[in-house]
């Protein structure tokens, strides 16, 4: 099983089943959702350091719902990744399955400081590392490692307990410098690291609650297994959909618990709405996951066993979501270097130093219709290579590199 496999597809999960091609579809569609987010950050105005789109002060209703349909995508990524793992784990033993995590989630937190990193930046001195997607996956699979050697209910307490319990740190008095600091700040709170003069990591994914949405896509990947019948499996998943969105409305529609920014009084009625969804993200708080995984859940309840005729090709990015990662953002951070030279940036600014100037950047970039046509063109321009990269790995399983992609 390769590392794609987990962090996507497993040869389990795509077997010609369609209660099995539904992970595979949900993790397609919030792949192809991802590339807007991706492309907005490289083309709207201001490109990286443009408005920020939840900022309601600011923002417009279409670019806060281009911002916020983007975050379904890293929490389906690392559920499902836990969903994967659990399902490959029934034909190998604990301690196989714990260093098959292990050994991919060290591989994944490689990648993210070296080809993630330098397809963000195209820094060849990494001089910014940004520790996100990947690093979560990476850490929360090296966790998942050891607890897999538990039985799954007692992964999915650990899940629930985290999940819902990681809010209570918020507002813990912890200080901001040294190793406790640095510790804290990599599993919850976020923040930067400076390495050495001019090299910096951040910490943008605090790992704690990722840990624990993976651990929670492990448990439930108890439903997938052919010993349970499709109605009790689908009923399954709608209870749960239903609850978490459910807990999103009481909690968050009376301010109780479970995010770190309170919502409060827009100017209109839509605005109070936005204000509502904007849950947090860095790290993703108790509302965020209920306000994402619950609609999640409810959409694999709905697509189990189903023959959908639009399927297909989200399949086929969902099987290969390592490849079609890498290959996105090296595609849109070269498309959005030729766009700033043709708006008249200079070669060495743009292509060269490494170092961008905000304010050299402000004015840069285009509206929002463009920013949709070339996620339309990005996402276009992979599926060839995607749909010829799933069956190459698939005609030649016992290539060992091809597990690293």
């Amino acid at each position: 099983m390769t590392c794609g496999e987990v962090w996507g597809a497993s040869p389990y999960l795509t077997h010609l089943n369609q209660r099995i091609l539904s992970l595979d579809l949900l993790r397609g569609i919030v792949m192809v959702i991802m590339a807007l987010d991706h492309v907005r950050d490289f083309f709207h105005f201001g490109m990286l350091w443009g408005p920020d789109p939840t900022d309601m002060a600011t923002t417009t209703p279409a670019l806060f719902l281009t911002r916020w349909i983007t975050h379904y995508c890293a929490p389906v990524f690392v559920f499902l990744a836990g969903t994967s793992a659990f399902l490959y784990g029934r034909t190998r033993t604990k301690a196989q399955l714990s260093r098959f995590l292990w050994t991919r989630g060290a591989w994944m937190i490689v990648a993210e400081v070296v080809i993630v990193a330098f397809g963000w930046q195209f820094d060849a001195r990494f001089t910014f590392t940004m520790l996100a997607v990947f690093w979560a996956i990476g850490v929360s699979m090296i966790a998942l490692s050891v607890l897999v050697h538990l039985p799954w209910r007692a992964v999915l307490g650990v899940g629930l307990a985290i999940v819902l319990g990681h809010n209570l740190l918020d507002h813990a008095s912890v200080p901001a410098n040294g190793l406790i600091g640095t510790l804290f700040d990599a599993l919850h709170r976020g923040g930067e690291l400076a390495l050495a003069p001019g090299r910096i990591v951040v910490f943008a994914y605090p790992v704690l609650p990722w840990i624990g949405t993976m651990a929670l896509g492990y448990a439930l990947g108890t439903l997938f297994t052919p010993e349970v019948a499709p109605v009790h499996r689908q009923r399954t998943l709608l209870w749960l959909g239903a609850a978490a969105i459910g807990l999103f409305i009481v909690l968050r529609g009376w301010n109780i618990y479970g995010d770190l920014v309170p919502w409060s009084d827009q100017p209109t009625t839509a605005y109070d709405l936005f204000a509502i969804l904007n849950t947090t993200k860095y790290p993703p708080s108790l509302l965020y996951l209920c306000m994402t995984l619950g609609p999640a859940l409810l959409f694999l309840a709905w697509a189990d066993g189903k023959e959908l005729r639009w399927g297909p090709p989200f399949i086929v990015y969902g099987r290969v979501p390592f490849f079609y990662y890498m290959l996105h953002i090296y595609l849109i951070h070269a498309l959005a270097t030729v766009a700033m030279l043709l708006q008249g940036q200079p070669f060495h600014e743009t292509v060269l130093d490494a170092a961008l100037d905000p304010e050299d950047y402000a004015d840069n970039g285009f509206p929002l219709w463009v920013v949709y046509a070339v996620w339309i063109a990005v996402v276009l321009a992979l599926y060839l290579p995607c749909r010829w990269f799933g069956r190459y790995r698939a005609a030649h399983k016992d290539t060992w590199w091809l597990s690293y992609l």
